[in-house]
């Protein structure tokens, strides 16, 4: 889906531009990290506390493993599915992207196939965009009163040396059964890129249906990370 991330973490407002590309194949690889993931010890009951250590553990895990990183950018795929879509509202975010319009005219059938395939077009978008990722400073947004929020939106801000801070917004959904806080959808510097991709595969699911999509996006899943620095 997002040009995504559910959402997930990108970092960097150009993500918009990097998400949307298509990606070059490399060798796949498989994580030898062999700590808990964040699911294990993330409380996802508070939005802002859940999104700010996400990130924190997330980031860790990168400078922890960045030389197999640069070796095999798969890697960056593992974190993103251990570390991220846990707090990911995938299935949400699919049938936004679906859109009210087109869902009608979707099989539950249709649905179900393309849930999964869009989870893992958000790993392989994220895992790109995270190939931008040079160890900036990130700073969170204190927690609120949520006594009646049911959607609330932690802001972050990137802090890079040299430049003004990049805005980013994590726009988190409850679920009314559990109670438990997941995004759905990341703004970033004022562009939602849950809304961008909707607009973007709106017309060709009206026009080419949904199944179309869904091998189109399993096609794009498969893609392979490349750093576009040329260092790996």
């Amino acid at each position: 889906m997002i040009k995504i991330l559910l959402v997930s973490l990108p970092l960097m407002a150009s993500s918009v531009a990097y998400a949307a590309q298509d990606i070059n194949p490399n060798q796949v690889a498989t994580s030898t990290y062999n700590q808990p993931s964040s699911s294990e010890r993330i409380d996802k009951k508070n939005p802002y506390t859940m999104i700010e250590k996400v990130a924190n553990i997330t980031f860790k895990r990168f400078a922890d493993e960045q030389n197999d990183i640069r070796k095999s950018p798969n890697l960056l795929k593992d974190i993103v599915r251990e570390e991220l879509m846990p707090y990911i509202d995938y299935k949400y975010s699919a049938y936004k992207v679906i859109g009210a319009k087109n869902f009608k005219n979707t099989t539950n059938k249709e649905r179900k196939a393309f849930v999964p395939v869009f989870r893992d077009y958000l790993i392989t978008s994220y895992a790109q965009v995270f190939t931008l990722y040079k160890n900036q400073k990130v700073t969170f947004e204190p927690a609120k009163n949520l006594t009646k929020e049911k959607i609330v939106s932690v802001n972050t801000s990137v802090i890079e040396p040299g430049r003004d801070p990049i805005n980013i917004s994590f726009r988190v959904r409850k679920n009314k059964k559990t109670n438990d806080w997941k995004a759905y959808d990341m703004v970033a510097e004022g562009v939602s890129l849950l809304d961008s991709k909707q607009a973007e595969l709106a017309s060709i699911i009206r026009q080419k249906g949904l199944p179309h999509v869904t091998e189109m996006l399993t096609a794009k899943s498969s893609k392979d990370i490349v750093f576009k620095d040329g260092t790996n």
